[in-house]
């Protein structure tokens, strides 16, 4: 339910979802058949990314759906249809770069949010290549927030060792 916590099952299954990218370089995890509790069916294409805590300084990794637009990759700070931000995008906003990974490749690169007619066009793009998007602005009054982002330079494959649980 938007604005509750994930369920126990739902966050289990991102933290293996996530500990399976880290340990194989991203060998396995990039795609993966979501679980329909997360309002996703079907196959679908995930990335981590990397980020500073702004409170703790701790680094964290997260998987993402994603899609790519013109040459930049998106992600959206859904939260579920909650009606508050995933704490990641609260972290990204405070940093000047983002860190990610697709697949084997990791790159440090710059980030951005779209605003008017760019994030509409964006956002439909988005709901296009995961229809539960529309679901989760529908359960929420906020304005779902669209980070793209631009590859800089590529880094080294994220692992488990670098990124807090």
């Amino acid at each position: 339910m938007p604005g509750n916590p994930i369920p126990t099952a739902l966050h289990d299954a991102i933290a293996a979802h996530r500990a399976l990218y880290l340990r194989t370089g991203g060998a396995q995890g990039h795609i993966i058949l979501n679980a329909a509790a997360a309002g996703g069916l079907g196959f679908s294409t995930n990335l981590l990314i990397r980020y500073t805590g702004r409170k703790s300084g701790k680094s964290f990794v997260t998987p993402l759906s994603y899609g790519q637009l013109g040459g930049e990759v998106v992600i959206v700070a859904s939260k579920g249809g909650a009606d508050q931000n995933p704490i990641w995008y609260l972290n990204v906003r405070q940093s000047a770069a983002i860190e990610f990974q697709i697949a084997t490749q990791a790159f440090r690169g710059s980030w951005r949010e779209p605003v008017g007619a760019e994030r509409e066009k964006v956002w439909n793009f988005m709901v296009e290549c995961y229809a539960f998007y529309a679901n989760y602005q529908a359960a929420t009054s906020r304005i779902i927030p669209v980070v793209m982002m631009t590859p800089i330079e590529e880094i080294p494959v994220f692992t488990e060792s670098v990124a807090t649980v």
